[in-house]
């Protein structure tokens, strides 16, 4: 009787102490995946900060190969979720590459290519290290934030003192003007499952166009 009811005890002790040790895991798998999503969402907020604070545009190029500003090499164009632009916070990864810091980069939404991740949308970026005549074409792209659902770019128009929700280059009246700030807005889902806003700013340094001397 002694012996069965030790094995009794030691057998609840293990179970309680089984209990104990997968409960520690799935907490210390929950914080985990709670940083990694963070640290994401932090380092996408910094690069895209970073290279949109870089942004530029420039009348510096052939008219006669570029007809007209839609043409040209260097924009900014900018919707309420979608961003294109040039700057010169380009990267060099490889010894002697024949690229400068001049670069086109792009920013959007679209779902996941990953099939074990089919039906999520992902923050892409795509970079161009050669600036060629069709902005929105070629280079790479990569996945900037897992599992968004959406992102939204606002624009500071300095002379009318307000965000405005598009800003192209393109135009005639903004040909060689830049948004002095730019704000940007995340919306995924927080620890809890919950959709949650993270917002940032950058200021455009070179919110004017580079001009012919």
């Amino acid at each position: 009787m002694e012996v069965m009811i030790a094995i009794a005890i030691t057998s609840l002790m293990g179970a309680l102490i089984g209990v104990s040790f997968t409960s520690s895991m799935s907490a210390k798998e929950t914080v985990e995946a709670d940083a990694q999503r963070y640290r994401m969402l932090r380092t996408a907020m910094s690069r895209m900060c970073r290279e949109i604070g870089a942004a530029y545009v420039s009348d510096r190029y052939d008219s006669k190969r570029y007809r007209d500003s839609y043409d040209r090499p260097t924009n900014f164009v900018g919707t309420r979720d979608r961003l294109l632009f040039t700057s010169l916070a380009h990267q060099r990864l490889y010894t002697d590459a024949k690229e400068s810091d001049q670069m086109v980069v792009e920013y959007f939404v679209k779902s996941s290519q990953e099939k074990a991740s089919r039906g999520r949308d992902d923050l892409f970026r795509r970079e161009n290290p050669m600036l060629e005549e069709k902005m929105d074409r070629g280079g790479t792209e990569d996945v900037l934030f897992e599992g968004l659902k959406k992102v939204q770019f606002e624009f500071w128009d300095s002379e009318k003192k307000e965000w405005d929700d598009e800003w192209d280059t393109r135009r005639p009246e903004r040909k060689s003007l830049l948004p002095t700030r730019v704000r940007i807005t995340l919306v995924a889902l927080d620890e809890n499952g919950k959709e949650a806003k993270y917002t940032t700013q950058t200021r455009v340094m070179l919110n004017r166009e580079f001009e012919r001397y």
